[in-house]
């Protein structure tokens, strides 16, 4: 039986603290994989999500050749399934705090669909100037998701090249946000996740 969210207790702190990266398989079981990906599908329907931009306030913008996702912030009111994510998501940041004493205070999280071809260019995920996001998340939603379909996140490390993780459903990846550079590699299928930040206070 794969684990879900709430029998993984303390086994994402330790890479996180110790190498700024854990990732872990089987985050969610595969019927809640599913339910996500569901809700995202009603959430397309009726015109929830829209392109992406890149930049900062007045000078965000739409540039398909750096960024080619479609996303959909998560706020109320919320699908059953939505809850029950933002529910385990908060025991995380709980454990989190508790472990590691990041301070994390709250969570923005959305929906990021990028169709076949699509990608995300290097990139870091802290706006200029300001530094409340602390921790990256990610949690995959793509069912049975081959190797050859490609959409790897590449997480790059200064020392050691980069690292590629596929989008594997139900695999959840998060990494200290400062400094750490990224991106999405093209797929050859429809990708979808929730992405999203641990924020700290402002200071």
């Amino acid at each position: 039986m794969v684990a879900d969210a709430g029998s993984l207790p303390g086994v994402l702190h330790a890479d996180l603290l110790t190498e700024g990266l854990a990732v872990r398989d089987g985050f969610l079981s595969p019927p809640r994989v599913l339910g996500l990906h569901e809700c995202a599908a009603r959430r397309r329907v009726r015109g929830d999500f829209s392109p992406a931009r890149v930049g900062a306030e007045s000078r965000l913008q739409t540039r398909r050749e750096i960024r080619g996702d479609s996303t959909c912030w998560l706020a109320e009111p919320l699908f059953a399934e939505e809850r029950a994510l933002l529910d385990d998501l908060e025991r995380l940041r709980l454990e989190f705090n508790r472990e590691g004493y990041l301070g994390l205070f709250d969570l923005e999280l959305h929906y990021a669909r990028y169709p076949s071809g699509a990608g995300y260019a290097r990139h870091l995920d802290q706006p200029l100037g300001r530094d409340q996001r602390r921790v990256s998340v990610i949690l995959y939603l793509n069912p049975e998701w081959p190797a050859a379909a490609g959409g790897e996140l590449r997480v790059f490390d200064g020392a050691q090249g980069h690292r590629d993780i596929e989008p594997i459903g139900g695999r959840l990846v998060c990494f200290l946000t400062a400094g750490r550079e990224h991106e999405v590699l093209p797929a050859r299928r429809d990708r979808l996740s929730v992405s999203g930040w641990f924020r700290s206070r402002e200071r």
